[in-house]
């Protein structure tokens, strides 16, 4: 890398100084083209630069060829609809006309929708963290030969800057195509190093030693005062603290319970969770959860919903239920279709200002709160004041203690408080949504679709509503009639009755999870089926039996510079942990003891990255699949006519190492056979396919259970 480090080097001195061409001498005033290629795609992020100067092309064959034939190198800008700082890029940069014309002449400009084309995102984001050694973001900016190897990438640049680079790219290519060359090769070759998979040479063996050591690890990088990790700016990851509850529960680990509530506390408490309209924002901007960057994915509030939901179960907070029902109103009432599907995103600006949408005057509040007591009493509960919390004399809404605190203050009954608080929320409600409302990304993803539909089963199985359970079920139907085809094969989007881009191993290993838990909530077998169906697919277009690992893309697709898999856990579970998971329960539900084998190198092989990982952050669904194998899970089947009322009785308490399945007949699920008794509902609480005698109440299985 030392002739890529050397570049680096040259620009960050080109940046600072005027070694390059200045902007003066770039030829201005060129008319606006209208309409690029993207005005022919689908994605609303890709719609977004349609008008721009910049002749964007989207990713394909033809936009390659194009470049091939012309031997231009390509120019790849990344990013997705509620991206602020791309949208700044855009405004800066690809709204200008001289620096379009700049880009035109020398460049073949691609844009990638990183949300629909995850593949082409992830091979250029490692390309920047190869060549710069630091964490990328986005927009990601990506220079490329005219075949896609990246011969430099980075994220946001001011226009100044940007064009000194891209001058200086041009000037390179020009007088030295042989070093372009050579840094590509350099990146290229770090893409492949990035794939190195240790494989064991015996079959793994695991022990609670190993949670140990990850739990230690993971405990030590919590913000035991603010909650979250230590860092400057705090983004929820729900799997985490999914883990940390489950390593309490199993272990009585006291200090991991603490974790998790104080994380789950100052989120629900914090600016990152909207108070007005439910749903929580992408991330903290600040230590304190206190301003978010305001932009609401979903990806993030599906499993906040498990997360909360889970929580509840284990710890009955009244704060927790309250999150997980106004998150899941904000979602039906704003992120989801007609046919019950569910939206991608909300951008964080209006008209250009970031949380605009959200945030709110003192004079503003009195204006619209027709109470004054309440008036006083919201602005106390949620740090209202007149020169402003935030920026420009606006206030972020947030509290620093709860609401039982604030009435005491005051001196009031709870329930009057409350009440008083939620009237006045309503009201502010209403006046907001007079405002213009951010940007909605109407695109449907699968693999985010499932995490919603998981998050809807989730709810269901700790409130019993339900509507949960008929908004996961009208999902569930929706991507199995509009997105899967007849062999399993899923397609990755889904807009206005198209669906184009062919599905990713997120979309398959995703989707299986959410099944297999609405079959536990309704015992039909069609969904262990189509579990087993995705599962299957994935397997013959997906896995590396050399490695025991799965590749992102599928086999059918057109390759890239390489073929990356995803090892790693990050704010969505990783696509292999959760294969990993898949094959496990599907294993135990089948009986299929090649799935559990496959499970358990695909863990074992992973085992000692995650145990020599300073910080085990991204491998927490790696763990808890090892949990599953260190805790082998109870089989506990419910069959007979009272099978959905045990079910949901035993779903009162959070068990955290329980598959379920049953229902009025034993069906053709294996574990099932010879379980039915005529005339009664019988519980067997079985283990590695050994069951006790069978039981009529809760009560006799949860004894089982803790012998």
């Amino acid at each position: 890398m030392k002739t890529f480090n050397l570049l680096i080097a040259i620009l960050a001195l080109c940046v600072f100084t005027t070694c390059v061409t200045s902007s003066d001498t770039i030829v201005r005033n060129v008319s606006n083209p209208g309409a690029n290629q993207l005005i022919n795609e689908n994605s609303p992020y890709l719609l977004k630069h349609a008008y721009n100067p910049v002749d964007w092309h989207p990713w394909n064959e033809a936009s390659l060829k194009k470049a091939q034939d012309q031997g231009k190198m390509l120019l790849i800008s990344i990013g997705y609809s509620a991206c602020h700082w791309c949208n700044v890029m855009e405004e800066e940069s690809f709204m200008d006309t001289t620096m379009a014309k700049f880009i035109n002449e020398h460049f073949i400009p691609i844009k990638v929708d990183r949300e629909e084309r995850p593949d082409i995102d992830d091979i250029y984001l490692t390309a920047c963290e190869v060549s710069s050694g630091k964490n990328c973001g986005w927009p990601l900016n990506a220079l490329a030969l005219s075949d896609g190897s990246p011969f430099w990438a980075g994220t946001y640049f001011p226009k100044d800057q940007w064009e000194k680079i891209l001058t200086y790219m041009v000037e390179e290519n020009e007088t030295n195509p042989t070093k372009v060359e050579a840094w590509a090769d350099d990146i290229v070759n770090g893409l492949f190093s990035t794939e190195n998979i240790p494989v064991l040479e015996n079959k793994p063996t695991f022990s609670s030693r190993n949670l140990d050591q990850i739990t230690t690890k993971l405990l030590k990088s919590i913000d035991f005062q603010n909650g979250g990790n230590n860092a400057e700016f705090k983004f929820p990851m729900p799997n985490n603290y999914q883990f940390l509850l489950k390593n309490h529960a199993l272990t009585k680990n006291n200090k991991a319970l603490e974790a998790v509530k104080i994380s789950l506390d100052n989120m629900a408490f914090g600016g990152i969770y909207d108070h007005i309209g439910g749903g929580f924002s992408r991330y903290s901007t600040d230590a304190e959860w206190k301003v978010p960057h305001f932009e609401k994915m979903l990806y993030d509030n599906s499993q906040m919903v498990s997360l909360y939901a889970e929580a509840y179960r284990l710890t009955k907070d009244a704060l927790y239920k309250e999150r997980v029902y106004e998150t899941l109103d904000f979602i039906a009432s704003e992120m989801t279709s007609s046919e019950g599907a569910f939206y991608s995103s909300y951008d964080s600006d209006v008209d250009g200002e970031k949380g605009k949408f959200y945030v709110w005057t003192s004079d503003e509040i009195n204006s619209v709160i027709s109470d004054e007591d309440a008036e006083t009493l919201f602005k106390d509960l949620y740090n209202v004041t007149r020169v402003g919390n935030w920026e420009n004399g606006k206030n972020v809404l947030y509290m620093k203690r709860s609401p039982l605190f604030t009435a005491n203050k005051f001196g009031l009954d709870l329930n009057d408080f409350n009440a008083k608080i939620t009237k006045a929320k309503k009201q502010l409600k209403s006046a907001r949504d007079l405002r213009g409302k951010p940007l909605l990304d109407d695109k449907v993803l699968t693999a985010w679709n499932a995490l919603m539909l998981k998050g809807y089963v989730d709810a269901y199985r700790t409130f019993n509503e339900p509507e949960f359970l008929a908004a996961a079920l009208k999902n569930a139907q929706f991507i199995k009639n509009e997105i899967t085809a007849k062999d399993g094969k899923l397609t990755r989007n889904y807009k206005d009755g198209k669906s184009v881009v062919n599905g990713f191993l997120d979309d398959y290993a995703l989707l299986a999870d959410a099944y297999i838990s609405l079959y536990q909530v309704t015992f039909d077998e069609q969904w262990i089926y189509e579990a087993k169906k995705l599962t299957d697919y994935a397997m013959t277009h997906f896995f590396d039996d050399v490695t025991s690992t799965f590749y992102y893309t599928s086999d059918l697709d057109a390759p890239l510079v390489t073929r990356k898999r995803e090892l790693t856990d990050n704010v969505i579970p990783g696509s292999n942990s959760t294969m990993a998971k898949n094959l496990h329960n599907l294993g135990i539900y089948l009986f299929d003891v090649m799935y559990e084998d496959i499970a358990k190198n695909m863990v074992g092989n992973m085992l000692p990255t995650i145990t020599a990982a300073e910080t085990p952050n991204f491998y927490t669904n790696w763990a808890i699949v090892l949990t599953d194998f260190i805790y082998e899970p109870f089989e506990v089947a419910i069959v007979g006519n009272n099978f959905a009322e045990l079910r949901k009785e035993l779903d009162q308490t959070y068990i955290p190492n329980m598959l379920l399945l049953g229902g009025i007949e034993e069906g053709t699920i294996e574990l099932l056979d010879g379980k039915l008794i005529k005339g009664e509902t019988t519980i067997y609480v079985c283990k590695n396919k050994v069951c006790k005698f069978p039981v009529n109440t809760i009560v006799d299985a949860m004894e089982l259970m803790n012998e």
